[in-house]
């Protein structure tokens, strides 16, 4: 079990640096869109291949960051019925899901992107806008993205065997958006009966 730790742990750095490296990407595609639209505004010129520069970058920083959301355990799910169970049922939901329905899409995903890909690069594929990009970097990047997304899936199942077998802790403690509602409400009646606890002694010293 120490080996695949540290396997998962290896991917997890990975992802991270990845994820977090592709945020800069959104600062340099909003860049380039307004650095577009100046020139195409004031020059009355334009071209497509920086408005598709535009979506290759939104591409990547989101395809990039896919497997860093799910180590952050911040992807999407719908938790009416997730929240209701004990924290050790929750752990084999997110096993089972892993198993049986992440991992065989993403491996169903790279197995048919991969040639697609490799038939792109060895033609040179080119956009058929007029004055369009090179398109094979655009679809490796979605490639890479599943390929990403494959191997913190198997750091995610590592970590879940662990966790359910008590070798490590619960690295993202499950906290549904009704709880997290009580809580917060509970945060707020605290902070209210504190204020009122200051008024009512700052109250006794002017007396």
């Amino acid at each position: 079990m120490d080996a695949l730790l540290g396997l998962s742990r290896g991917i997890d750095r990975v992802n991270t640096v990845i994820g977090r490296g592709v945020t800069w990407l959104i600062l340099v595609a909003v860049l380039v869109s307004a650095g577009n639209a100046i020139i195409r505004k004031v020059f009355n010129t334009s071209s497509n291949s920086w408005l598709e520069l535009q979506w290759y970058l939104y591409g990547a920083a989101f395809l990039g960051a896919a497997a860093y959301t799910l180590k952050e355990n911040e992807h999407i799910r719908i938790d009416i019925v997730y929240g209701i169970w004990s924290r050790r049922r929750q752990h084999w939901i997110d096993l089972i899901g892993h198993v049986l329905f992440l991992m065989p899409f993403v491996t169903l995903m790279i197995y048919f992107l991969w040639p697609w890909v490799m038939r792109s690069y060895r033609s040179g594929e080119v956009s058929t806008n007029s004055g369009g990009l090179i398109l094979w970097p655009a679809k490796a990047m979605l490639l890479a993205g599943f390929i990403l997304l494959f191997i913190q899936g198997i750091s995610e199942i590592i970590k879940k065997v662990a966790v359910m077998r008590g070798v490590i802790p619960d690295p993202n403690p499950f906290v549904s958006h009704h709880a997290a509602a009580a809580m917060e409400g509970d945060a707020m009646v605290r902070e209210m009966e504190a204020g009122i606890g200051d008024d009512d002694k700052g109250e006794g010293r002017r007396k």
